[in-house]
């Protein structure tokens, strides 16, 4: 894109959102999002950090392959095996990136123990050696909002000189603020030389609340690229969320007057899908995305939305991909019916998956009055979260309740191997948890229990999300049910399936967890 108002979305769910804690991706759900993001029109997708492991350069060489639109970039520390590593994985890409990056505060320089004078010979070396093997190369100064401006001008000259084609101002700690971050891109543009040859980019971090605004101001002070994710996915309080730049950019166009090739009818699907493979709820008031971002409660909204949708929606949920024909769907529906559905929430489904599905649709509806959109959501998200391949699979649950004690009898299939227990707890979740670990024993200490009513009711499914630590490894599980304390343990399962597969890929790749952290 050559119009000096085109806003290039890079997307780093992937690498930068999976490095949430507990936030990991299987390779296959990997590739998905990889798709579903080249299909929206994401510029730039940052599919991971190859050298951090086996897996992560293996889905990074997959996504490259299978790349249609969108370039594909793999990160790479400033060191020569680091790169070398990462365009093993890129070069099949149509169009592929290297990003590589070194931490220039002084806080940062102490870390590999250099000097200016170091550190700007390892960036000449490193971009150099990238530039060599790749013609699109990303340069980033670790914590450059926290970089003397004086060493910040001196390292991007040398990164542009080097042969970078992208120059990305990361603010790694949600430092900066919005009127400081468009002075930054400023400053840098007019001091820099050979500056106005390249294209300039923000990488925001949430600590304060102010990614969006500080990545929209940079945007203002002539950044042409938005490093963002799916829901504001990172480390910490996130990343800049691509939902919240796009529609802010597409909604205020005319004091914003700068285009993205994102549709956004898409946005909705990847922000669902998102939150299921990473176990990260959204929370209902999540701007864009929230259940709450599209409903009215108070009296005077109401009146005003009947009269005039306008009064307080500056969007409409179809912009987002919420669609808002309804086809009501009960015991009677069928599987057309619940195709056509799936669809419009953005699920599509092949034959085999819809015959399964279908029959958890129709038990759902013979315990419900009505099954909503959100019912469906969290049938698909409950799916895809207990299969039959997993290691750990609950096959039959009875809990006694009584003021005299909480007793649970569970019967799992571990490995394809049927095993009962009876246990007892403080009370009806804790005894099931206790049977699970009587069946299978582990040190993973809960960090995390949620319930939330997925619709109202007494009659409404309950999604419930877990998260386990074991020796620094966090992993989530969620699952949905009418039955609150089956959905806990299916949900609690689902997370010890996830730290198998995580003991299980250590074992092949080593621990990655110091290096895939130790980025921008």
């Amino acid at each position: 894109m050559t119009d000096p108002d085109y806003v290039r979305i890079f997307d780093t769910t992937l690498r930068d959102g999976e490095q949430s804690p507990g936030a990991t991706m299987s390779h296959s759900e990997k590739l998905e999002i990889a798709s579903m993001l080249d299909e929206m029109g994401v510029d730039i997708i940052e599919a991971g950090f190859p050298i951090a492991s086996e897996g992560d350069f293996a889905a990074v060489s997959e996504i490259a392959k299978r790349s249609q639109n969108s370039v594909i970039c793999g990160l790479a520390r400033a060191q020569i095996p680091d790169i070398d590593r990462c365009w093993e994985a890129v070069k099949h890409a149509r169009q592929p990136r290297i990003h590589t990056f070194i931490g220039t505060s002084p806080l940062h320089r102490a870390i590999p123990n250099l000097d200016m004078d170091q550190m700007a010979e390892r960036i000449e070396q490193t971009v150099t050696h990238a530039r060599n093997l790749c013609e699109d190369v990303q340069w980033s100064p670790m914590d450059a909002t926290r970089t003397e401006h004086d060493y910040l001008c001196r390292v991007v000259e040398i990164a542009i000189k080097c042969g970078a084609t992208t120059i990305n101002i990361p603010d790694t700690v949600g430092y900066t603020a919005p009127l400081e971050s468009a002075d930054l891109i400023r400053m840098l543009l007019n001091r820099v030389p050979g500056a106005d040859g390249v294209i300039f980019s923000t990488h925001c971090h949430n600590d304060l609340g102010m990614a969006t605004a500080n990545s929209l101001a940079a945007v203002a002070g002539g950044a042409r690229q938005i490093e963002c994710t799916i829901n504001g996915l990172g480390e910490r309080a996130g990343n800049t969320a691509l939902e919240e730049v796009v529609m802010a950019m597409r909604v205020r166009n005319d004091i914003m007057p700068y285009a993205t090739r994102i549709d956004t009818t898409k946005i909705m699907g990847l922000s669902r899908r998102v939150s299921q493979v990473s176990g990260f709820v959204v929370q209902p008031n999540k701007a864009i995305v929230g259940k709450n971002a599209f409903l009215h409660e108070s009296g005077i909204h109401q009146d005003g939305v009947l009269k005039n949708v306008e009064t307080f929606e500056i969007m409409k949920p179809a912009d987002i991909g919420l669609n808002e024909a309804n086809i009501a769907m009960g015991k009677h529906s069928g599987r057309a019916a619940l195709r056509a559905k799936l669809s419009e929430l953005g699920y599509e489904v092949g034959d085999n998956q819809l015959k399964d599905i279908f029959v958890r649709f129709k038990s759902l509806a013979d315990r419900k009055k009505e099954v909503f959109d959100e019912d469906l959501v969290a049938l698909m998200q409950d799916s895809a979260a207990n299969t039959a391949e997993d290691h750990l699979q609950v096959k039959h649950l009875r809990v006694v309740c009584g003021s005299d004690g909480q007793s649970a009898d569970l019967t799992m299939l571990v490995d394809g191997e049927e095993k009962t227990v009876h246990a007892s707890g403080d009370g009806p979740v804790d005894a099931c948890f206790n049977a699970v670990k009587q069946i299978f024993p582990h040190q993973a200490r809960l960090q995390l229990y949620q319930v939330h009513a997925v619709t109202e009711g007494t009659d409404a499914q309950a999604t419930v999300s877990v998260r386990m630590e074991e020796d620094g490894r966090i992993v989530n599980g969620q699952a949905a049910d009418t039955d609150t304390i089956l959905a806990s343990v299916k949900a609690y399962v689902g997370a010890l399936n996830h730290l198998i597969v995580r003991r299980e890929q250590l074992g092949k790749d080593g621990d990655s967890k110091q290096i895939s952290m130790y980025s921008h």
